[in-house]
C-alpha cells in the first residue's frame, strides 16, 4: 500500500501498490486509464464515461454524482477516482466508506497535462503517464498559432453555458492567439447574457450540443436565428463552427482534449480568420 495525501479530503488516503479493481467517476480519468494501460483494471465508471468506446462496456455505477452503493459493494473497488469541482462534495461522503483519491478540475491546458500524470502517480502507471504527457505536449508544440480572433462559446450543459478565465478551454483558445468575449471574467463558467454576445459580436461562434443529442448544422442555423444573431459578424462570414460527434468534446478534459478538440479548434478559428482577412 501507499499513502497519498489528499488536499480535498484534508487528509491521508491508503492505495494499493498496482489498485486492480479501479472504479471512475470522471471521464476524463477514464480516458487516462486507459491510455496508460490500465483498461482492464476498470470495473465501473460514470454514466458519462464514454472513452474510449471500451469504456462504454464497463458496469455504469453512477452519474457525476449519484451511485448505487449496492452495485459499489458488490464490485468491492479498491481505488474510486473522482474530480473536484462538481464532484467535489460527491467525493467527500463517498470517501467516508470507500477508498476515494479526488484529483484537481484543471483549469488550463497544462493542467490537462498535469491531471494525466496524476492519473498515473495514484495508480503507480508512472512511466506511461508521462510518456501520455510528453506526447500530448508534443502534439501541442504542432498545433498553429493564428491571429487575434475573438470567439464566443457555448456548451449546452442543460442550458447555456460559456467560459471564464478560469476554464482550459479558455486557456486552450488563448494559446492559439485568439481571445473569447467572457474570458476577463474570473469564473470557470457563467450562463451567457445573450444580449452582451450581441453587442461584442464575435468573429466566430463555437457550440457544443448536449451530450448524446442529434443536433445538426440547421439546428444551429434555427438556434442563431432564434437569437436574432443572423448579422452578427459569425455567421454572417459562416464561422459558426458545431463540435463534432454525440458526445462531450471541448466539455471532455481527458487526454483526447488535446489531441482532438485542440487541433480541432485551431484548424476551425483559422479557417475563420482566413475568411475575415486576418
Amino acid at each position: 500500500m501507499v499513502v497519498l495525501f489528499s488536499e480535498v479530503l484534508g487528509r491521508e488516503v491508503e492505495i494499493p501498490d498496482a489498485p486492480k479493481r479501479i472504479v471512475s467517476f470522471s471521464p476524463a480519468a477514464t480516458e487516462t486509464l486507459f491510455k496508460v494501460g490500465l483498461g482492464d483494471s476498470v470495473v465501473g465508471v460514470s454514466a458519462f464515461c464514454a472513452r474510449p468506446q471500451e469504456a462504454r462496456l464497463k458496469r455504469r455505477v453512477g452519474s457525476y454524482s449519484t451511485v448505487s452503493k449496492e452495485l459499489l459493494d458488490e464490485i468491492a473497488p479498491d481505488l474510486i477516482l473522482t474530480v473536484t469541482g462538481y464532484q467535489r462534495d460527491f467525493s467527500v461522503r463517498l470517501s467516508e466508506t470507500y477508498p476515494v483519491y479526488p484529483l484537481e478540475l484543471p483549469v488550463s491546458v497544462a493542467g490537462i497535462l498535469d491531471f494525466v500524470v496524476k492519473v498515473g502517480l495514484v495508480t503507480g502507471r508512472h512511466d506511461a503517464s508521462r510518456e501520455l504527457a510528453g506526447s500530448l505536449m508534443r502534439r501541442l508544440a504542432d498545433v498553429p498559432r493564428m491571429g487575434r480572433l475573438i470567439t464566443y462559446v457555448e456548451i449546452d450543459l442543460g442550458g447555456p453555458v460559456t467560459f471564464g478565465a478560469h476554464s482550459y478551454i479558455t486557456d486552450a483558445i488563448r494559446l492559439l492567439g485568439c481571445s473569447t468575449i467572457f474570458d476577463e471574467e474570473r469564473k470557470e463558467w457563467l450562463e451567457p447574457d445573450m444580449q452582451v454576445v450581441a453587442e461584442r459580436n464575435p468573429d466566430a461562434i463555437v457550440y457544443e450540443a448536449k451530450m448524446f443529442s442529434k443536433f445538426g448544422a440547421q439546428d444551429l442555423k434555427r438556434l442563431i436565428g432564434s437569437r436574432g444573431w443572423e448579422n452578427l459578424r459569425a455567421p454572417r462570414n459562416g464561422n459558426c463552427f458545431l463540435t463534432p460527434g454525440p458526445l462531450d468534446f471541448l466539455a471532455h478534459h481527458g487526454p483526447s482534449f488535446i489531441s482532438e478538440a485542440v487541433p480541432w479548434l485551431a484548424e476551425n478559428l483559422r479557417d475563420a480568420a482566413a475568411r475575415l482577412g486576418l
